[in-house]
């Protein structure tokens, strides 16, 4: 994961395949805590001891998403969030999406 944290995210312009088979495979084994839904997307649920520390943890990421210029879907309320991560140009996933993700989990 950490190797992953360190990169950045890199503008997708399009016209690029979605990862998948091995390629995909090796990036999710670098992110066990994250799942791979359908080859299309990345998502992870984080608990929390209150709204206080969910709205904290979301607020970084928000911050880290226009660092990298990768906006990641947030869902969240009381003690919880859900983070989902895709290329939307090409609704798909990318080597980026997992660099976010790993960017993230670091957050924490």
């Amino acid at each position: 994961m950490s190797e992953l944290a360190e990169r950045q995210c890199v503008p997708c312009r399009g016209g690029v395949p979605p990862l998948s088979g091995d390629e995909l495979k090796n990036y999710s084994q670098q992110l066990p805590t994250w799942e791979v839904v359908n080859q299309h997307h990345l998502t992870r649920n984080y608990k929390f001891k209150n709204f206080r520390d969910t709205l904290d943890f979301v607020n970084r990421i928000g911050e880290l998403a226009e660092e990298q210029g990768h906006h990641p879907d947030i869902c969240f309320g009381w003690g919880k969030a859900e983070i989902s991560i895709w290329t939307h140009k090409i609704d798909g996933l990318t080597e980026s999406d997992f660099v976010l993700a790993a960017k993230i989990d670091k957050l924490l």
